[in-house]
C-alpha cells in the first residue's frame, strides 16, 4: 500500500482493496464503534459480535461506499443499525406471539429488512447536513463515545455548549428523517428513539 497521508481518501483506498488501510481504520475506530454499539447493547459478547459484523460489512461493501461520505460516518450508521437490529431481534424472541400477529396483519418484517440500506442512507445524509461544529460535537460524543467534558476540551467549547450541540443535532437528525423519509419512521421509531434521544 502507498503511504497513508491526511490527504488520502479512505474510501478510495478501500475501493482499491487496500487491506492495510482497512487495518488502520479498524485500529483507529474499533474502540469508538464498540462504545457506540454498547450504548444500545449492554451485553459484552453480543456487542463484540456486532463490532465484528460492522467491520466485516465495511469490507464487503467497500465498492459501494460513497466517496462524498466519510468512513467514520458509515461506521456510525452501520453500528447503530446493526445494534438496533439486534435489539429488535431480541424483542421478537421475547414477544414472539405479538410480533407474529403484527406481521400477519401488516407484513412489516419484509419491508423492514428491505429498507435497511435506505435507513442507513437517511441517517447519514442528515448527519452530513449538520453545521460543522454541531456535526463534530455529535460525532465525538455519539460516534467516538467521548464524554461531554472530553469533547468540550477538544473543541475549545464549554461543556454546556457541547451538550446543546449534541441535543440539537440529535433533534435535527430525527426531524430530518421524519420529514424526508416518512415511510421509514414508522418502521424504526423504536430504534431512532433509543439513540437520538434529546
Amino acid at each position: 500500500m502507498s503511504s497513508i497521508t491526511e490527504h488520502d481518501s479512505w474510501v478510495s483506498l478501500l475501493q482499491n482493496d487496500d487491506h492495510e488501510a482497512f487495518k488502520v481504520l479498524y485500529r483507529q475506530y474499533h474502540h469508538a464503534v464498540y462504545a457506540n454499539i454498547s450504548r444500545l447493547v449492554h451485553r459484552s459478547p453480543a456487542a463484540e459480535d456486532i463490532l465484528q459484523e460492522v467491520f466485516l460489512a465495511l469490507w464487503e461493501n467497500r465498492h459501494k461506499l460513497n466517496p462524498a461520505h466519510t468512513v467514520a460516518g458509515w461506521l456510525f450508521t452501520a453500528s447503530f443499525y446493526k445494534a438496533s437490529a439486534y435489539l429488535k431481534k431480541s424483542l421478537r424472541e421475547n414477544l414472539a406471539p405479538l410480533y407474529d400477529s403484527l406481521e400477519e396483519a401488516t407484513g412489516e418484517e419484509s419491508e423492514y429488512e428491505t429498507n435497511s440500506e435506505e435507513k442507513l442512507t437517511a441517517i447519514h445524509t442528515a448527519i452530513a447536513l449538520l453545521p460543522p461544529r454541531k456535526k463534530m460535537a455529535f460525532r465525538l460524543c455519539r460516534l467516538e463515545g467521548k464524554s461531554y467534558e472530553e469533547a468540550a476540551q477538544e473543541l475549545g467549547l464549554s461543556i454546556e455548549s457541547v451538550k446543546d450541540y449534541v441535543k440539537t443535532a440529535s433533534r435535527f437528525i430525527r426531524q430530518h428523517v421524519v420529514t424526508h423519509h416518512p415511510a421509514l419512521i414508522c418502521l424504526y421509531a423504536f430504534e431512532i428513539s433509543l439513540f437520538f434521544h434529546g
